[in-house]
């Protein structure tokens, strides 16, 4: 029954992608309010911080709590299509792949104008000044990252906890996401937020690498996780990009502009520099790493209707 919901939730993303009217525009607005309401300047980190900590339950906490609630009350056919349908929320698949093919149109024509206009919308670095290969890096980078964030974290913790626990992941990642900085405004005030992003995209993150490691390259994927991962600033996309970028055999990283600054970033990866041709090739990894995923919750699902 579960492998049948995720199949189904991944068929709504990828038939109808996200809603024009998207419910986390207004969650959004939420998020500005308390933010607001509950961020001062003039607090002590330790202030700033318990600050965070509470906008964050007050944001994550009661729509879980009310989808659970929502759930325990309705008959098993309802609890199925109303979990399908939170999940395909969670999920950001096609958009993810809309916006990188927006990316590798222009770039395969030439355009690094509309290449870069394109690629601002996945990353929050400079892209002024890329070159092609640095378009392309850009490009795969999101992919290989936003494909753990957007899709694989939001399937483990529905097959662990079903829809509540996928929209929890859903929410605390939407908020890391705005509060998960280390600027001046949000070094405390989103420390929570970054915190518990982190915490739970730590095993899905181990997952989608292995995922990627074995839906390419497998030992130059593992090789590169193992020796690169941890000079990475993240914990969790360290292993994503490293592995990914090992299983497609190219190299990513490097230095990237982030508000006026430089910031040199260590080369993931091995092989030779990303082309654009490669994004294309990394949107494939991620397909494959998702029915890899699939095949695997099917298989246990399988064994544990057999052992029953």
């Amino acid at each position: 029954m579960m492998v049948l919901e995720l199949v189904a939730a991944l068929a709504i993303d990828r038939l109808f992608g996200e809603p024009r009217h998207h419910p986390l525009v207004a969650f959004g607005h939420c998020v500005s309010a308390v933010e607001t309401r509950f961020y001062r300047a003039d607090q002590s980190a330790r202030r700033q911080q318990l600050a965070g900590l509470l906008g964050w339950a007050l944001l994550v906490l009661p729509p879980v709590a009310l989808l659970w609630t929502l759930l325990s009350t309705l008959s098993s056919l309802w609890q199925g299509i109303i979990a399908v349908l939170t999940l395909a929320f969670c999920l950001g698949g096609r958009s993810l792949s809309e916006h990188a093919r927006a990316v590798a149109g222009p770039l395969a024509r030439g355009d690094l104008g509309a290449a870069r206009q394109q690629v601002a919308m996945l990353v929050s670095r400079d892209t002024r000044a890329l070159d092609e290969g640095g378009i392309s890096r850009a490009t795969i980078e999101s992919v290989l990252e936003n494909g753990n964030d957007a899709i694989f974290a939001s399937l483990f913790w529905f097959a662990l906890g079903g829809a509540p626990a996928a929209l929890l992941h859903r929410l605390a990642n939407t908020l890391d996401a705005r509060w998960g900085y280390r600027s001046a405004r949000y070094e405390n005030f989103g420390r929570a937020a970054a915190l518990l992003d982190d915490l739970l995209n730590w095993v899905p993150a181990r997952l989608c690498a292995l995922a990627y490691a074995l839906a390419g390259h497998w030992l130059a994927a593992v090789r590169c996780w193992r020796t690169q991962a941890s000079h990475a600033a993240s914990p969790n996309g360290g292993p994503v990009m490293a592995a990914g970028a090992g299983a497609l055999e190219i190299r990513l990283g490097g230095p990237a502009i982030y508000a006026g600054l430089q910031e040199n970033r260590p080369i993931l990866g091995c092989g030779r520099e990303a082309r654009p041709a490669d994004i294309p090739r990394a949107l494939a990894l991620l397909r494959r790493g998702i029915l890899l995923w699939l095949l695997v919750i099917a298989l246990a699902t399988l064994l544990q209707g057999v052992s029953a």
